[in-house]
């Protein structure tokens, strides 16, 4: 789309695409505004004006802001809309994460790629990625989501795309009520597995990941992470052993500070020492 020279760029988001689309911005010289709903903390919100984007507050779920930056859109040509999942170009560019592992691999595909599951833009990605190579088949993937914020498993038990009435996962970042129709749509092969933790567990694999690995990711990350510490994967991957090659793809830890994972620590402690 041509909106001249110079472009205000305008997204929803719950925090990680609006400081992507911000930071996105700025590179290109260029002004940003993210409509946020309520949910999204006051951290998030000022990391994305310290970006240099503005913020706005608006409606109880994301899909209340969404709806709110589509109407300004509507009203104002100089407004450029960016979608935080649903769209080709998103898909495109998270398909390069594929990319790089078969530059990494050397051309042979990992077994294993567990990704988190919000709106499905990483996921629509992950897999125009793998069919790129003929990696559809060779490689399990799976989509995680916790409980209260997981949309694509809701359908998946349905048999049938279907929104969630509310979002009550800690997981902002996956507050999404209603997955796009590819991710749907891929959802029904074979190779893909859709799998439901807890928040507490998501969140004591934050914890856990920021003490051994010394890396800060928010609770819609660490559900992937903890599809690794506990038994997961032994679950769902056909032949699971010491051999299969597993790639957890860490999307997100702007939401959260070190003081938040000590409240973690705190809040899950009991469900840390039972299960991990």
């Amino acid at each position: 789309m041509n909106h001249g020279v110079k472009t205000h760029f305008i997204s929803s988001s719950g925090g990680n695409a609006g400081l992507a689309t911000t930071t996105a911005a700025k590179m290109l010289g260029q002004d940003a505004t993210v409509v946020v709903p309520e949910t999204t903390g006051k951290y998030m919100r000022n990391k994305i004006t310290a970006a240099g984007g503005n913020v706005i507050v608006h409606g109880p779920t994301w899909r209340e802001a969404d709806d709110y930056v589509r109407s300004l859109v509507a009203k104002d040509p100089s407004l450029a809309y960016v979608p935080p999942f649903d769209h080709e170009d998103i898909w495109e560019g998270n398909s390069t994460i594929i990319d790089e592992l078969y530059l990494q691999f050397g051309g042979f595909p990992p077994s294993v790629i567990v990704c988190s599951v919000g709106g499905g833009g990483l996921l629509n990605g992950i897999m125009i990625g793998l069919d790129r190579y003929n990696w559809t088949e060779a490689v399990t993937v799976i989509a995680m989501e916790t409980e209260g914020a997981d949309c694509l498993a809701a359908s998946v038990r349905e048999g049938c795309i279907i929104t969630l009435p509310e979002i009550t996962s800690i997981a902002r970042s996956l507050g999404i009520k209603r997955v796009s129709d590819k991710t749907w749509e891929y959802s029904q092969m074979p190779t893909v597995k859709s799998v439901v933790l807890s928040d507490a567990q998501a969140a004591m694999a934050c914890v856990r990941l920021a003490e051994e690995e010394n890396i800060i990711a928010e609770p819609a990350c660490g559900v992937s992470v903890a599809a690794c510490y506990l038994p997961v994967l032994r679950e769902v991957v056909p032949d699971f052993c010491r051999d299969t090659k597993v790639v957890v793809i860490l999307c997100g830890g702007s939401s959260v500070s070190a003081e938040t994972l000590v409240e973690y620590r705190s809040q899950y402690s009991a469900v840390m020492a039972a299960q991990l």
